[in-house]
């Protein structure tokens, strides 16, 4: 077992916890405040995480953190920060106009467009019981997503469902803005790189509620607490794939296992919430949890 497949498995799971939770607390604030401002004041304590973790890389540990020093690669951080906005903002919209249940395993897929992606045509090292598990999990990730209540019919058409447009262009954003990020951090200071690409997707969605004059108001405690919470969670997810790209060239071993993001939420809904999983959601538990046990083997 190398030592780079298992910072790859780290920064995987790091992602799927981060984003599953950030998910988890989001059900709380959503539909209560709205989804762009549930982003932007999460980005807020976000920027505030990923500098007290700058904070501790430097003063206490006695390491860099970079401060680029040309314009390109500033106007690289900006883009990558614009593109991930778009990325939430145009899957919420989706969501918010469909059923999330024909949708999210549209969303869902970009993992494993990247994975191939990776494997075939960026030179990603990787064997036959990898790809053979990858798969495994993919899998899972899809049945984990999917309401086969949902498809019983047989008139449903994926270009008539509401949201699909938007849906789809959110994946096929997310699944550049993977690639791309891990060409451009691979090599580089992944923890500053990440703090400076964070600040520009916050203040992007910023821009995005000013433009559609969103009241920005959060009201109560408890809903504070929760974007608080929010902000942490992503914060987490960001440091862990980043970690992942700039340190191995294990893209699909990262994505993938980040791609799962809906298992923590999907459990912690059900343990807290009450809220119904179904046999085929539990099969999707299943493959996710004994491929992330098999990888690390391979």
């Amino acid at each position: 077992m190398s030592q780079e497949l298992v910072i790859a498995v780290i920064a995987g799971l790091g992602g799927m916890m981060g984003w599953g939770l950030a998910d988890f607390f989001a059900k709380k604030t959503i539909d209560r405040i709205g989804d762009v401002q549930t982003l932007a004041w999460a980005g807020v304590f976000g920027c505030v995480t990923f500098g007290l973790a700058a904070l501790y890389q430097v003063a206490v540990r006695g390491g860099q953190f970079s401060i680029p020093n040309d314009v390109l690669t500033w106007a690289l951080l900006v883009f990558f920060g614009a593109l991930q906005a778009a990325v939430y903002l145009f899957a919420y919209n989706g969501f918010g106009k469909g059923q999330i249940a024909l949708l999210t395993p549209v969303f869902a897929s970009f993992s494993g467009i990247v994975a191939i992606i990776s494997i075939l045509f960026l030179g990603e090292p990787t064997n036959a019981s990898r790809i053979l598990i990858l798969i495994v999990i993919f899998g899972g990730i899809i049945l984990l997503n999917l309401d086969v209540a949902a498809f019983r019919s047989r008139r449903i058409s994926f270009m008539h469902v509401p949201g699909f447009r938007e849906v789809i262009i959110a994946t096929a954003l997310a699944a550049l803005w993977t690639i791309l990020w891990y060409l451009f951090v691979n090599g580089k200071d992944w923890l500053a790189y990440s703090f400076y690409m964070f600040i520009f997707m916050t203040l992007a969605v910023f821009a995005m509620a000013k433009s559609r004059r969103l009241p920005m108001r959060v009201g109560t405690r408890q809903l504070w607490l929760f974007v608080v919470l929010i902000g942490i969670c992503e914060t987490v997810a960001y440091l862990a794939i980043t970690l992942g790209y700039g340190t191995t060239s294990l893209t699909s071993v990262v994505t993938v296992l980040s791609g799962g993001f809906s298992l923590p939420t999907i459990i912690l809904a059900y343990i807290f919430l009450k809220e119904r999983i179904s046999p085929v959601q539990w099969a999707g538990c299943l493959l996710i949890v004994a491929g992330t046990m098999l990888l690390p083997l391979v």
